[in-house]
């Protein structure tokens, strides 16, 4: 279960680690789009439209697509999520990213997360030791000219930032990309105002081509696609379940092995005037010791297979306080369900039939 959790918060994670990082207060997408990788582009028109309403600071452009990255060691070619923005936009919180902006204004520049899967060749060293790296996207020469953190996810292996100017140019034989359409619209509101009564205003003024998002319902979206849409989220769901299920097996073997050896003991106290119900509590204190010992080794095992997942996948792996109370409080029921079912036989013996 632990196991199975922890692969389903990285799927989370991983794949909204994007969105935490916008600076904006709402998003707008085609209403079309399902998540941030199937991402429709609309008229950014739309989003310019949302300057009529005072409580707007500002606007941002945004633009997503999956490149072609070549590695210069292998020669092979993976596909890599690019970011496109305008660099004279607040767009990211990432410090990172904003201390290059000057840097994407050139052309064929890029940033490169540091993070990314090894596969698409040392990019990070290269920029480390020399501070500029030269590979191919799209069969284009780009240059490195900074690094960010953000990771791999269930989506992509790597991520490159760079500016509009620059996005346009590496994706200029795809039509959908024309200029004058964007995958996203990033909405900056005035201090202090709030972001669901713009959002509800801005719903009602545009045209239905379009929805409009506040930045936690963004992250959420992104979640319901992966949880809802794709067989991954339904897969670790149902992993979990069929763990818990194991666990009733196998304690409730376990449980029904010590009642059938100490029947003569249980019998004896049911004869001196012990009652069903005392000796269920009995069974269920035996139950709690059970999960007691079996809960506290899985903590450290899967911190140990947590750290090792990591490693090897470089997805958050996180073995968080919430996770580890919901996992004990799964466990107890387990363990509490198993002996329930294993004490039917001893609620129904009779005494004389045991002796």
């Amino acid at each position: 279960m632990f196991m199975q959790l922890g692969f389903e918060g990285a799927l989370y994670e991983s794949n909204t680690r994007l969105h935490s990082s916008l600076d904006a207060d709402l998003v707008m997408l085609n209403r079309r789009s399902k998540s941030l990788a199937y991402s429709y582009v609309f008229s950014r028109r739309r989003l310019y439209q949302a300057l009529a309403f005072e409580q707007v600071e500002g606007v941002s452009e945004f633009y997503v697509e999956y490149g072609i990255w070549k590695n210069d060691q292998t020669n092979e070619y993976r596909p890599i999520f690019v970011f496109g923005f305008d660099p004279d936009k607040p767009t990211f919180t990432l410090p990172e990213v904003n201390q290059h902006l000057e840097d994407l204004k050139k052309p064929d520049r890029i940033l490169f997360d540091r993070q990314a899967k090894p596969d698409y060749g040392p990019i990070a060293a290269n920029y480390l030791k020399n501070k500029t790296s030269i590979n191919e996207l799209n069969d284009r020469q780009v240059e490195t000219v900074g690094l960010f953190t953000l990771g791999p996810s269930f989506a992509a292996d790597g991520n490159i930032i760079t500016s509009d100017t620059n996005f346009q140019q590496v994706f200029k034989l795809f039509r959908h990309h024309r200029i004058g359409f964007i995958n996203l619209g990033l909405i900056r509101l005035k201090p202090g105002v709030n972001p669901q009564m713009v959002k509800n205003n801005l719903k009602a003024y545009l045209p239905q081509d379009v929805t409009i998002l506040t930045k936690q319902e963004f992250i959420n979206f992104e979640k319901t696609y992966w949880r809802t849409t794709t067989p991954i989220g339904f897969m670790f769901r149902l992993g979990t379940t069929v763990g818990f299920i194991v666990g009733i097996v196998i304690v409730y073997q376990i449980i029904q092995t010590d009642v059938n050896d100490h029947l003569p003991q249980y019998a004896t106290l049911k004869a001196i005037g012990y009652t069903n119900n005392y000796l269920l509590g009995v069974v269920f204190h035996e139950t709690i010791m059970l999960a007691l010992l079996g809960y506290v080794p899985g903590v450290g095992i899967s911190f140990a297979l947590y750290q090792l997942s990591k490693a090897a996948t470089l997805l958050p792996m996180r073995l968080t306080v919430t996770r580890m109370i919901t996992v004990f409080f799964l466990t107890v029921v387990m363990c509490c369900v198993s002996g329930a079912i294993a004490i039917r036989k001893l609620k129904d013996a009779d005494p004389a039939d045991i002796f």
